[in-house]
């Protein structure tokens, strides 16, 4: 009897998002980063965290070239069944007809919900120069009033939409956040290997400040150990208010497993002597124990009333200030 060569096995049938995004068009190749556009059916979505401050979430993106070691976003790729955690800062989707979108699901909003536009990618990523879809979402944004906006980025770039930040600012509750996670510029470029150096993003915020747009820093993730030095902390808060930054606020290290696929080799090659206590502490959990959370919060109150640093969102860290003798000792 005659043999037949054995067929492949069929492809895995792609639903909801993977399916978009294998129908993605191609648009152009960067710093080896490739670009597609994503034919998003939504672009509101209702957060369902618990832990979250916010009721609604803006991505324009999906996908960051940032590159942030420690980046707890990469997950969002696996949605789209790219489960390589460097796939996620290689291959940017780039939403369609966002703004259309936007002006379509706003009806959804109560008043009194917060919508967080960058929780996932940076909205002002490199793709956003040739794109423009922050800006337009920005601009859809503008006809409206009586919102709660917050924006989140490490990009200087979004001093180019100071026009439009201010005519929202107008009619609606704003706070746009750099996030900045050191001052050392050696140690940012390992950490966040695209994003603009950490100088510029405090430029950035003293730019918004003066335009009238309420801005301040996000210090987030704080890393045991490479970024929570109470020294180095407080260099950070100084020069927050050095820049007339409204507030700022600190957040300790979230480590997801599709993120500890990047960050722990990382940290084995950059930090040697840390990663073994590393790989306890977030060995069966994503989150720190509540008591580093709880001394971090209480050494950045006691910072901002020291530089005085007073319209900090009232949200967070209400604690009482820590001691200056406990506030030297080393959190982690």
């Amino acid at each position: 009897m005659g043999s037949f060569p054995l067929l492949p096995p069929p492809e895995p049938k792609l639903i909801g998002i993977a399916r978009l995004a294998s129908q993605g068009q191609f648009l152009r190749e960067g710093h080896k980063i490739e670009y597609f556009t994503l034919p998003a059916k939504s672009i509101l979505n209702r957060c369902t965290g618990t832990r979250m401050p916010f009721t609604w979430t803006i991505n324009p993106y999906r996908g960051c070239e940032f590159a942030c070691k420690y980046c707890y976003a990469r997950y969002t790729h696996e949605f789209m069944e790219l489960r390589d955690g460097l796939d996620f800062e290689r291959k940017i989707y780039v939403k369609d007809h966002a703004a259309e979108l936007l002006s379509q699901e706003l009806r959804h909003v109560k008043y009194g919900e917060d919508i967080a536009i960058g929780t996932a990618t940076d909205p002002y990523q490199p793709a956003e120069r040739k794109f423009e879809i922050t800006r337009g979402i920005l601009q859809e944004l503008a006809k409206h009033t009586e919102l709660d906006l917050g924006i989140v980025t490490k990009s200087d770039l979004v001093v180019r939409d100071i026009d439009v930040l201010q005519e929202i600012s107008r009619k609606n509750r704003l706070f746009v956040n750099l996030t900045v996670t050191t001052l050392k510029t050696d140690l940012a470029r390992i950490l966040e290997p695209r994003a603009p150096r950490p100088d510029l993003r405090l430029d950035a915020v003293n730019r918004l400040v003066r335009a009238g747009i309420q801005a301040g820093v996000i210090c987030a993730p704080v890393l045991p150990g490479i970024t929570d030095a109470p020294r180095d902390l407080e260099a950070l808060v100084n020069a927050t208010a050095q820049v007339k930054g409204k507030y700022i606020f600190a957040n300790p290290l979230f480590l997801k497993p599709c993120s500890a696929a990047v960050f722990m080799p990382f940290l084995e090659k950059e930090f040697p002597e840390l990663a073994q206590s590393y790989r306890q502490r977030y060995q069966d959990k994503a989150f720190l124990p509540k008591a580093y959370g709880s001394r971090l919060s209480q050494l950045m109150q006691r910072l901002r009333v020291k530089y005085g640093i007073y319209n900090s969102y009232e949200r967070y860290d209400k604690r009482p200030p820590l001691s200056k003798k406990a506030a030297q000792l080393s959190l982690f």
